[in-house]
């Protein structure tokens, strides 16, 4: 059966930091890619980040600079380092793993920028 399971997510203050994990499990073969989406409420489920096996990664614009992903492929674990964060950053984050069995997602964890 395979697993994402997510932790790292809470409420923070604006310009703080915050740091994702994603655990995998249960994945056999190929991983051709980790991802990190988040949907906030009203909105459509987006792209944050993604990391191909080759090691390509891609961000939305609105993290550029802001959001690190990464990934120990020992530990199979996958990680968003979150810094400078916003009010606009607030929603439900989910990981994401595309693989020769299919696309997977966690269940989310929620994300709060507030005051």
């Amino acid at each position: 059966q395979v697993q994402l399971m997510e932790s790292g997510g809470g409420l923070v203050q604006p310009g703080g930091s915050l740091k994702l994990s994603c655990a995998r499990s249960g994945i056999i073969g190929s991983i051709y890619a980790m991802g990190w989406y988040r949907q906030a409420p009203g909105k459509q489920r987006e792209l944050v980040a993604n990391i191909t096996s080759a090691g390509n990664i891609n961000y939305a614009d609105s993290v550029k600079g802001r959001f690190t992903i990464s990934r120990d492929n020992a530990k199979n674990t996958a990680y968003l380092q979150m810094n400078s964060l916003k009010s606009e950053d607030t929603a439900v984050y989910y990981c994401n793993a595309q693989t020769r069995m299919g696309i997977y997602w966690g269940q989310g964890t929620q994300v709060t920028v507030s005051s």
